[in-house]
């Protein structure tokens, strides 16, 4: 990703409002997906499940993810 594009975002990470409520949707989801890796059969469906998470936790980093690539 180029500065430029960081730099769109940092409207985004610098709101502490939308910022929170990010972070709770995350949680939520990331609450959600761990219910479905606890039931699930299928290893695909798992490995799925995983990526996804890992994905959601990235979130809490975003704003640093932003500020650093913008700078």
């Amino acid at each position: 990703m180029d500065k430029k594009f960081y730099r769109s975002l940092l409207i985004l990470v610098n709101d502490q409002d939308t910022m929170q409520r990010v972070h709770e949707y995350a949680d939520t989801r990331i609450s959600t997906l761990r219910d479905q890796l606890e039931t699930t059969k299928s290893h695909d469906r798992m490995l799925e499940i995983q990526g996804s998470i890992a994905e959601l936790r990235r979130i809490r980093t975003l704003r640093e993810e932003v500020i650093k690539g913008a700078a």
